[in-house]
């Protein structure tokens, strides 16, 4: 198989430099872009995203790349952020999303024990099978960094619990996200990666 070309698309996000970082650890020196041309060539595309949703899908329009994203045939992880635009809506300043997936984002209820945004490790567990949780435990912990999440829903592939349980992976045809940080989620969250990248364009 030869290497996959990746195109990280570049929404302005925080996490940037963790996921290449992630990625070139997997032998990928995956492009950081908003050249349309650049993401509609790429093996596999991944839309990361830390911030508000307002901004990023703005990000997105002024670059040309909503009907693009849309279009694209070829394997897409969104990540945090970036799996919450690929769902219709967002909570968040009532943010038209991109419309991948049927569903709203919205904003977790705070409580004593469970601040607002969650932070940290979490379990996160399979709601049906898919190649790209090979090799990776039912159960195992990943790393959350978010305020607003969405429901479970037809897409859902894993969930995990905040309150309530939630959409922690999404998954329709080439269309895959995580609400985690796969790139901040130590060994499961590398097996996650590599599962995609070895996904055929």
């Amino acid at each position: 198989m030869s290497t996959p070309t990746v195109a990280i698309i570049d929404g302005g996000g925080a996490n940037i430099a963790s996921l290449r970082f992630a990625l070139a650890r997997l032998g990928i020196a995956a492009e950081l872009t908003v050249a349309p041309d650049v993401i509609r060539t790429a093996s596999h595309v991944i839309l990361p995203g830390v911030g508000a949703a307002a901004d990023s899908m703005r990000r997105l329009g002024e670059a040309g790349l909503l009907e693009l994203i849309a279009g694209l045939r070829q394997p897409f992880l969104g990540i945090c952020l970036g799996l919450q635009l690929l769902f219709e809506a967002s909570e968040e300043d009532d943010t038209a999303c991109l419309g991948i997936f049927p569903g709203t984002a919205r904003r977790f209820d705070a409580a004593p024990d469970r601040p607002v945004p969650h932070m940290g490790w979490n379990r996160v567990f399979r709601s049906r099978d898919s190649d790209l949780l090979t090799g990776i435990a039912d159960g195992a912990h990943f790393y959350f960094v978010h305020s607003y999440a969405v429901g479970v829903t037809d897409d859902t592939l894993a969930t995990a619990d905040y309150g309530a349980p939630f959409t922690a992976i999404a998954e329709r045809a080439n269309f895959s996200a995580t609400q985690f940080h796969p790139e901040r989620s130590g060994i499961a969250g590398a097996r996650l990666l590599q599962n995609f990248l070895a996904r055929s364009p």
